[in-house]
């Protein structure tokens, strides 16, 4: 939408630059991170100003206000404040001085991108140049908070997918060049708006290269020197959706999936969405069906669930691995003595599914009660009545155990079983942190390496807030009357996170982190590791995709 970009705010700032005390010159903020919502989550990575500093306070402001007739942009914004406000403000001056200006009078310094932040360390810094737009500082808070909480939390939350799916990658014996794959861009259509999924998109890019977000792709071309001729910014592969399966039809489903794998896709990778009827009929039936067919690809069919709950389905339900008979049979009495028993008196069966010594089995035990004063002791202790082995279910078994069962694969110097490189899975429904934890771990538990792609989508970057890391900007220092004053917020009322930072400000790195000096003079806020990105309307210092992943990375 083409608006005035001053009008990009919150009611309530358009009336500051009358509040601040007569003879303010300066009005010195900063943007930070003031808590983490996400358990283990203590910093976050920075990034998304140079999208904001060229798309906003260049092109946006250039084409929306500074190059349009001062009238017409005055006047739109009177009218605006008069309609909305339901009074007229006393003038209308300084919107008329910043457009004869001709640029915006501010200066940002800022951490590099792709650093890792801690919480509650500022990771920019912005004040105005001009003693006349002091106002104008906290003007553009409601704008710049908008737009850079978003790729902040997004490329903060994608780290943390890395981490996990890096350490699963390291203890089972996967290489990186997989993992870099392992995390895929499923959130466009779940976001909020084009925007968000772009920045979304964007901060995903940082930790990954799969994506499904196309215009993120464009947006890290244009606003961070990526060229995708040069270096793999994102990819994908050919994926089926239920429309296609659907069309089809249901009784023609195996005809389906050879027609995409011998016709339309006869080598290379692409992706089949399995459960538009029966998943556990494709993992049985279709599959072996397809062996042949499948292996003799030069390529990788992708088998893709798409509902229910993602760690059983990929890993099957938990069946406990016990070393004996007898610890199973021990493991069944604690189960039933911490319950109250079935009647009142007399014995009971109980039994439960384990693997013992890599054999599934079911053990039954049998129990002698006795009841006595309406309490219930075990008396004559127990006995394994049966040990029978039995065949798993497919639920049980879960997607990855049984496609090794149809097309085996290998295992890995640290003893994981890989699948064969012909077939693969990815599950892209209702992913979080916890769930890839839980999937990783549970697939290791069953000896299988971490070979799992995940569709991260929505679920994941949708639903958060400012408040996921409780993102502000405020105001430390304010100059009045030639005079500076340090200024602080610290509520009575709060716990602590609200507390600011106070005077001006100076990051520093101590032991590879940053660490916050604040109360410092003017020659010591000029230097640290806060450096300028924006000043009086020009960008400096700008970084490439290439260098941000770098540092995402350390």
């Amino acid at each position: 939408m083409n608006t005035n970009p001053l009008l990009l705010t919150d009611f309530y700032k358009i009336s500051h630059y009358q509040q601040y005390p007569k003879n303010t010159s300066v009005v010195y903020s900063n943007m930070t991170a003031r808590k983490s919502m996400l358990a283990g989550v203590d910093s976050v990575v920075f990034f998304g100003l140079q999208y904001f500093v060229i798309e906003y306070l260049i092109k946006f402001f250039t084409e929306n206000f500074f190059s349009r007739e001062k009238s017409v942009v005055v006047s739109e914004y009177s009218r605006r404040i008069r309609t909305s406000l339901g009074a007229d403000l006393p003038d209308y001056k300084h919107i008329e001085d910043l457009h004869d200006l001709g640029y915006l009078p501010l200066e940002i310094k800022a951490l590099p991108e792709g650093s890792s932040v801690p919480i509650k360390i500022p990771f920019l810094t912005i004040c105005n140049t001009k003693p006349e737009f002091f106002w104008l500082t906290n003007s553009i808070e409601s704008l710049m908070s908008n737009i850079l909480w978003k790729p902040i939390t997004s490329a903060t939350i994608a780290k943390e997918y890395r981490k996990i799916l890096d350490k699963y990658a390291a203890e089972t014996g996967m290489p990186s060049e997989f993992v870099q794959w392992q995390g895929h861009d499923f959130s466009f259509r779940g976001m909020s708006g084009l925007e968000a999924a772009i920045l979304s998109g964007m901060g995903h890019l940082l930790s990954f290269t799969g994506t499904d977000t196309i215009p993120a792709i464009d947006a890290l071309e244009e606003y961070y020197g990526a060229n995708a001729e040069k270096e793999l910014i994102g990819g994908s592969v050919p994926a089926t959706e239920h429309s296609v399966m659907c069309s089809g039809s249901k009784e023609g489903e195996l005809e389906t999936f050879r027609r995409l794998i011998t016709e339309t896709y006869p080598n290379g990778i692409v992706s089949i969405v399995s459960d538009t009827w029966d998943l556990w009929k494709v993992c049985t039936e279709y599959l072996p069906a397809l062996k042949d067919v499948i292996l003799a690809r030069d390529g990788k069919v992708v088998i893709r669930p798409d509902s229910g709950d993602p760690v059983d389905i990929l890993c099957g339900t938990v069946i406990q691995e016990v070393p004996s008979e007898e610890h199973a049979a021990e493991i069944l009495l604690d189960r039933e003595t911490g319950e109250t028993p079935h009647g009142e008196c007399g014995n009971s069966e109980v039994s439960g599914i384990f693997r013992i010594k890599g054999k599934v089995v079911e053990v039954t035990i049998y129990i002698d009660w006795n009841r006595y004063d309406k309490q219930y002791y075990y008396v004559d202790g127990h006995s394994i009545k049966s040990v029978q082995e039995i065949v798993l279910t497919p639920q049980q078994k879960g997607v990855i155990e049984l496609l090794w069962d149809v097309f085996g694969g290998s295992v890995n110097e640290k003893g994981y079983k890989v699948l064969d490189p012909h077939i693969g899975a990815i599950y892209g429904d209702s992913i979080t942190l916890e769930r890839a934890g839980d999937i990783c771990r549970r697939l290791k538990d069953k000896g299988f390496a971490s070979q799992v792609v995940f569709g991260i989508g929505s679920y994941t970057y949708q639903y958060n807030t400012r408040d996921t890391f409780g993102m502000a900007i405020k105001a430390t220092y304010v100059t009045v009357d030639g005079e500076g004053r340090e200024i602080q917020k610290d509520p009575v009322t709060d716990n602590g996170s609200k507390k600011s930072a106070t005077g001006l400000l100076k990051v520093v790195k101590e032991g590879g982190k940053y660490v916050l000096v604040d109360k410092v003079s003017k020659e010591e806020e000029a230097t640290g590791e806060l450096r300028t990105i924006f000043y009086n309307g020009n960008v400096f210092a700008r970084q490439s995709l290439k260098e941000i992943r770098e540092r995402v990375k350390g």
